[in-house]
C-alpha cells in the first residue's frame, strides 16, 4: 500500500490555486498511483472562500485524494510536509514601491520558513511561486536553517514555457519539438530568455534554434521582450494575472523534481546560486538551466556565454543582489 504524501498549497483560496489544486489532486504531478493529503492555507478573511474550494475538491470524488485540510494556522499547515507550494504572497498594489512589496513579503516568508523549519520533514521540497519569487524563496530558505537549501526552488518554469511556445509558434512546430531554452536570473522583467542553446526538431532532425529561425534580430529583440513582458500583457488583457498557465507551470516544475528531467533536456528553475560556474554571485536564488535526477537538481555546466548573454545575465543578477540587500535589511527587523 503506497503511503499518502502530504502537500501544502498556500494562498489556496486564490485564482492560481483554483487551477492548480485539481491538477495535483488528480495525479498529474505525483503520478496516478500516489495517494495524497492536501493542506490548504490562507489568511483568516479567506476561510469562507476556502471552504467552497474544499467542497469542490470533495465533489470531484478523486480516487487519489485521501484528505483535505483547510486552515489559517501555520503550525497546522506546515506539519509533516513532503511538499510545500508557496503560492500566497502580498500582491503589488497601485502606488506601491517595490521596497514596500519586499518588506511585506519578507514578513510572510520569514514566518513560513520558520514554520517549515519547526514543523515539516527535513526532506520537504519547497517551491516558491508568490512574487517576488526569487527573493521570497531566499528569505524562506534563510529562515529554515535545518532544511537543506537545495530543497528550495522558485518558479521560472512559466517563463520557460512562454519562451518555448514563442519559438514553436514562430516555426509552426509542436511545443515539444523545442527544447533547452533557458531563463536566466530573476522572475521579473530583467530575466533573460536565452535561445542560444535551444534546439528544435525539424524533419526529424535537431537543429539549433538560431539556425531554424534565421532571424537573429527577432531572437535577440522581440522574442526576449515578449517573454519578459508576457505577464503584464496577460494582466492588461484579462484584468487578472496568469492563473491557468501559472498552475500548469507549477505542475511541470514539481513533476520534474519528482520524476527527473528527460535525457538530454534541461529546464529552468530558480535555485541557490552557490558554486555555479557562470559568475553569478553566491547566496542568490537565480534561475539557471538544471537537470534533475533522484529528486536532486544540478546546474548545467559548460554552456558557452557570449558577450550579449553575459550583459543580460549580469543585469538580472544585479537586480537580485539589490532585492536581497533590501530584503535582508527587513529580515533582521521582521
Amino acid at each position: 500500500m503506497v503511503q499518502p504524501i502530504r502537500v501544502l498549497v498556500t494562498g489556496a483560496a486564490g485564482q492560481i490555486a483554483y487551477s492548480l489544486l485539481y491538477g495535483i489532486a488528480k495525479g498529474d504531478v505525483f503520478g496516478k498511483d500516489q495517494p495524497l493529503e492536501l493542506v490548504l492555507l490562507d489568511i483568516t478573511p479567506m476561510m469562507g472562500v476556502l471552504g467552497g474550494v474544499v467542497m469542490e475538491l470533495q465533489d470531484c470524488a478523486l480516487p487519489l485524494l485521501k484528505d483535505v485540510v483547510a486552515t489559517d494556522k501555520e503550525e497546522e499547515a506546515f506539519r509533516d510536509l513532503d511538499v510545500a507550494v508557496l503560492v500566497g504572497s502580498m500582491p503589488r498594489r497601485e502606488g506601491m514601491e517595490r521596497k514596500d512589496l519586499l518588506k511585506a513579503n519578507v514578513k510572510i516568508f520569514k514566518s513560513q520558513g520558520a514554520a517549515l523549519d519547526k514543523f515539516s520533514k527535513k526532506t520537504v521540497k519547497v517551491i516558491v511561486v508568490g512574487n517576488p519569487a526569487n527573493t521570497n524563496c531566499l528569505t524562506a530558505l534563510k529562515s529554515a536553517p535545518s532544511i537543506p537549501k537545495e530543497n528550495f526552488s522558485c518558479l521560472t518554469r512559466l517563463d520557460h514555457n512562454r519562451a518555448k511556445a514563442q519559438i514553436a509558434n514562430r516555426l509552426k512546430v509542436a511545443n515539444d519539438d523545442v527544447k533547452n531554452v533557458i531563463i536566466w536570473g530573476n522572475h521579473s522583467s530583467t530575466q533573460y530568455p536565452d535561445a542560444s542553446h535551444a534546439v528544435v526538431k525539424l524533419q526529424g532532425k535537431e537543429v539549433p534554434v538560431f539556425e531554424a529561425v534565421k532571424d537573429d534580430s527577432w531572437l535577440k529583440g522581440e522574442f526576449i521582450t515578449t517573454v519578459q513582458q508576457r505577464g503584464a500583457a496577460v494582466i492588461a488583457a484579462r484584468k487578472l494575472s496568469s492563473a491557468m498557465s501559472a498552475a500548469k507551470a507549477i505542475c511541470d516544475h514539481i513533476r520534474d523534481i519528482w520524476f527527473g528531467t528527460p535525457e538530454g533536456q534541461y529546464v529552468s528553475m530558480g535555485v541557490v546560486s552557490d558554486g555555479n560556474s557562470y559568475g553569478v554571485p553566491s547566496e542568490l536564488v537565480y534561475s539557471f538551466p538544471v537537470v534533475i535526477k533522484d529528486k536532486s537538481w544540478k546546474i548545467v555546466d559548460g554552456l558557452k556565454i557570449d558577450d550579449f548573454s553575459r550583459e543580460k545575465m549580469d543585469l538580472t543578477a544585479k537586480e537580485l543582489q539589490d532585492e536581497k540587500d533590501t530584503a535582508f535589511e527587513f529580515l533582521n527587523i521582521a
